[in-house]
């Protein structure tokens, strides 16, 4: 097995530690009514997104989630949650020293020893779900879980969904899928663009994401015979039928949707499989993305 199928092989485990350590987090997360800004890179944003139209759907405050090189420094909060698995990404160290000393910072964070640690005010680290492989699976998802556990979800039947997720069939031929297309609502719309960076950075495999509601204000134009549309959570009404009129395969599940992005994950491995490539060693990426003098020294997936 690669690096990164043993780890998505994980997270069940991994978002059950996850949940037992969120009860004892409440000093260290956002409190009730507090204005949050939740920040990261890649897949980190999608997953500050997720976390965002959560905790807003829960009435628990605004939030607002941003990559981090697009956060408002003019603009107040009360709190700001950074999401970074290697805790050395360049634009979230910046943010971090920016707000020093004037608003209060949380890190979620996978490498204990990292830059990142010292500069939040609140660390959580949770080195029992990073990663050894560049493309980011379990440790964004435990993320996830402790986020929406401290937020009172039900992340127990997510757990059961994803040990299933683990053997299910593919509910698409790697072999006969020319391109995806994944779909969200409210929050798992960020579940939706990680979905669909996950084909890209894995298999290099042209996949899109949008909310659900837009998708046929224009990008349903490329559905077709050998394509495939893929929704996360609640779908539109009529948006089924309107897909498969296309001859696109369209495919949903009654799963957390959380535990259905594990399916995606094994997606782009057999992605990546067929299309003779290693999915641990993607193209152009690196673990983190680390600017020297201004300039990138290698792109990267962080995170």
């Amino acid at each position: 097995m690669t690096h990164v199928e043993e780890e998505i092989a994980s997270q069940p485990e991994c978002w059950q530690r996850g949940i037992a350590l969120a009860g004892s987090l409440a000093e260290q997360l956002p409190r009730r009514g507090e204005r949050v800004a939740v920040v990261g890179c890649g897949t980190s944003w999608f997953m500050a997104m997720a976390y965002a139209g959560l905790r807003e759907r829960a009435g628990l405050g605004e939030t607002d989630a941003f990559a981090a090189s697009e956060f408002p420094r003019e603009r107040r909060y009360d709190r700001v949650l950074v999401i970074s698995r290697s805790g050395t990404t360049t634009e979230v160290l910046d943010v971090l020293r920016d707000i020093a000393g004037n608003t209060r910072s949380t890190g979620i964070i996978g490498d204990p020893r990292s830059p990142a640690v010292t500069l939040v005010d609140d660390p959580i680290c949770l080195p029992f779900a990073d990663e050894k492989s560049v493309v980011q699976t379990r440790f964004a998802t435990t993320a996830l879980a402790v986020l929406r556990a401290h937020l009172g979800d039900d992340v127990d039947r997510a757990v059961h969904d994803a040990a299933e997720a683990l053997v299910a069939p593919l509910p698409v031929d790697p072999a006969a899928l020319e391109q995806v297309t994944f779909l969200g609502r409210d929050w798992t719309v960020g579940l939706a663009h990680e979905a669909g960076l996950k084909c890209r950075e894995a298999a290099r495999f042209w996949a899109e994401a949008y909310p659900a509601m837009d998708y046929r204000h224009g990008p349903i134009a490329i559905a077709g015979p050998g394509r495939a549309v893929w929704a996360f959570g609640a779908v539109p009404a009529g948006l089924p039928d309107d897909v498969t009129r296309t001859g696109a395969t369209f495919v949903h599940s009654a799963r957390d949707p959380m535990a259905d992005l594990i399916l995606v994950q094994r997606l782009a491995v057999a992605l990546a499989r067929h299309r003779g490539l290693d999915p641990d060693a993607p193209h152009h990426l690196t673990r983190s993305v680390i600017l020297t003098g201004g300039e990138p020294a290698g792109a990267g997936l962080d995170e």
